[in-house]
């Protein structure tokens, strides 16, 4: 049976990240490695994937080497562009993202998905699931943080995480 799974923040080919939010790798290559690793482990072919912004960094933005990489891994792949990643949306299409969205999008009638967060406030019905704060978090129930660091570095069921996003909202 298909999965949705979601994530945030991968930041491939990022060294700095690793001192920036304490993630508890040596070198941006092992990072990538670990990362690609769970990618290909948590997700099937038939499996949609979201990704929630900021997928690559410096020497992983080389187009080709992208390009190879990001089509090679399973899943149907959807991306909401994060702050890093740039130029625009035909760019990430081409890369080999299925979907590509540069704002954030209202999921299942009640999850706003976003890189950087969305102001929700209390009279508004709805939770986000966000990424970009990294190791960081928002208080209320209402905000889930989807960054790396806060998925063990893999991949999360998406349908799990609703769940529990219902239950805190």
């Amino acid at each position: 049976m298909a999965k949705t799974l979601i994530w945030s923040d991968l930041h491939l080919g990022h060294q700095n990240i690793i001192d920036y939010c304490g993630r508890p790798f040596k070198t941006a290559e092992e990072m990538d490695a670990v990362l690609i690793d769970n990618w290909r482990t948590c997700i099937k072919p038939e499996d949609t994937i979201f990704n929630l912004g900021d997928v690559a960094m410096k020497d992983m933005k080389d187009k080709t080497k992208l390009t190879t990489l990001i089509r090679s891994l399973p899943g149907y792949k959807i991306l909401l562009l994060g702050n890093h990643d740039k130029p625009n949306v035909q760019h990430w299409r081409d890369i080999g993202f299925d979907e590509v969205y540069p704002y954030p999008i209202i999921y299942n009638k009640f999850f706003i998905m976003s890189h950087d967060t969305t102001y929700i406030n209390i009279a508004m019905p709805y939770a986000n699931i966000h990424g970009h704060l990294h190791e960081k978090t928002m208080t209320g129930g209402r905000y889930i943080n989807v960054c790396v660091e806060h998925t063990n570095y893999k991949p999360i069921d998406l349908d799990e995480l609703m769940k529990k996003g219902m239950e805190q909202a």
